[in-house]
């Protein structure tokens, strides 16, 4: 084992609704898989409205990499494909069967086989999505070889879901995730766990990895945080990681030759009455998972995955493909009497405006209000003390906007993605929104030199 990497830049934002060790299930009459869920996937229809699908069988395809296939996670009838402007595809939705049926696919030992054999069935079966790329951040590029695959085992976001308690008796699965994976790099691959907080034995006795301990605060969780610090990304390198949830269901799949779409998750946050974890199955609606279990008011946001980074639903919306957690917190639509100037123990500030610094334990309960608006970017050095990368945030930010892409190159844009931002965003003085700044300018890089 390695020494622990101590990532010392960085805040933890805690808030009330922390998920409870205690599971439930939750199903759903109807499922969705929503293509824009997949950056920068260009999707091909293979399916009609009416259609019987099996858990397994292909939705559609990507057009650039017709190889490329993405699945029901469901059995039952298609029925509503729903498209936006320019006829873009927005969502499948799918009525669920009572009894599931699977489609099946021929499997063996992940040792018996080829590279080549495990990129195929990986991409037939629906399970190559679930492995990411560095740099882009975006679906693996099955041509390239990584030199490292990272796996990290546990999350630092806000209320963010326990992966101990999510993968608690997964271990065969999980290990043969690893072994799949193993094959496919010619380097390591690094499973890194907190050296404060890891304890399930799922990842301390996970065997064949390179287990790298780290503690810190948030974002010290974030895969890119991890990699930077592990096993740097330079121009012309790609690194693939996946996330714990996802290697068990490719495990899972190796191991009984059926797609494995279920999934557990935590309903958290200050408006709910009881938070706890669900199983579920990706892209069911949360309909039945908040039912009776938030707080009275209609002034709730719902948010498939964490507070940061997640994406707004309705409370009839659908669970996002790479989530593991729903959100739901108060909106801030209220006035507040004089603002930042009243004197308060229960507003959050990491620059000591409030006196919440002298209780840094304390839980909060934040709404959504901006306190402010969008304004010119003002040079605080508040991005430096929440980014743990040795890159000029701020310039980088610059060099996005203005399109420069050398310069962009040189501040390091191949080692970041949105998500390494957004500690920086809840920060911000200025207001500004900082991750689809950095998606557009991974977007340009990859169309420049990618």
């Amino acid at each position: 084992m390695s020494n622990v990497i101590k990532i010392r830049r960085g805040a933890n934002i805690k808030l009330k609704g922390t998920a409870d060790k205690v599971s439930a299930t939750a199903t759903s009459d109807t499922y969705v898989v929503k293509p824009t869920n997949f950056h920068g996937i260009i999707p091909k229809l293979v399916i009609k409205q009416g259609d019987d699908v099996k858990v397994g069988s292909t939705l559609f395809f990507s057009k650039e990499n017709p190889d490329l296939k993405f699945v029901s996670p469901v059995s039952g009838e298609v029925v509503e494909v729903l498209r936006g402007d320019k006829r873009k595809l927005l969502e499948i939705r799918i009525l669920a069967d009572k009894e599931q049926r699977f489609e099946s696919f021929q499997v063996a030992e992940p040792s018996k086989l080829k590279r080549e054999d495990i990129i195929k069935v990986l991409m037939e079966s629906g399970n190559w999505p679930f492995i990411i790329q560095r740099p882009y951040d975006v679906i693996a590029d099955s041509t390239k070889t990584p030199k490292a695959i990272f796996i990290s085992a546990f999350d630092t976001n806000p209320l963010a879901a326990d992966p101990d308690y999510i993968l608690h008796g997964r271990d065969k699965d999980f290990q043969a995730g690893i072994e799949v994976l193993r094959k496919l790099t010619s380097g390591k691959v690094h499973l890194n766990v907190n050296a404060d907080t890891t304890r399930s034995e799922v990842f301390l006795k996970a065997q064949n990895v390179q287990q790298n301990k780290f503690s810190g605060p948030h974002p010290s969780g974030n895969i890119g945080v991890q990699i930077h610090h592990v096993d740097p990304i330079n121009k012309g390198e790609v690194i693939w990681y996946c996330r714990p949830q996802d290697v068990a269901a490719i495990g899972s799949f190796f191991n009984s030759g059926k797609f494995d779409a279920s999934r557990i998750v935590a309903l958290t946050g200050s408006e709910v009455t009881k938070p706890k974890y669900y199983k579920t199955t990706i892209g069911a609606s949360i309909k039945n998972i908040v039912a009776g279990n938030i707080s009275a008011g209609d002034g709730h946001r719902y948010i498939s995955g964490n507070p940061l980074t997640g994406d707004q639903i309705s409370a009839e919306g659908y669970l996002g493909y790479y989530d593991a957690q729903i959100t739901v917190l108060p909106e801030g639509k209220e006035p507040q009497f004089m603002g930042w100037l009243t004197p308060n123990f229960d507003k959050l500030s990491f620059s000591r405006t409030f006196f919440s610094w002298l209780t840094p334990s304390k839980e909060f309960s934040l709404t959504t209000a901006m306190n402010g608006e969008e304004r010119a970017f003002v040079v605080s050095g508040e991005y430096e003390k929440v980014f743990p990368f040795d890159i000029y945030p701020v310039q980088l930010l610059k060099a996005i906007l203005a399109e420069d892409v050398e310069l962009m190159e040189n501040l390091g844009i191949y080692e970041v993605s949105p998500e390494d931002f957004a500690l920086c965003e809840f920060t911000c003085t200025s207001k500004i929104d900082i991750q689809p700044i950095v998606r557009k300018g991974l977007d340009l890089i990859k169309q420049e030199c990618g």
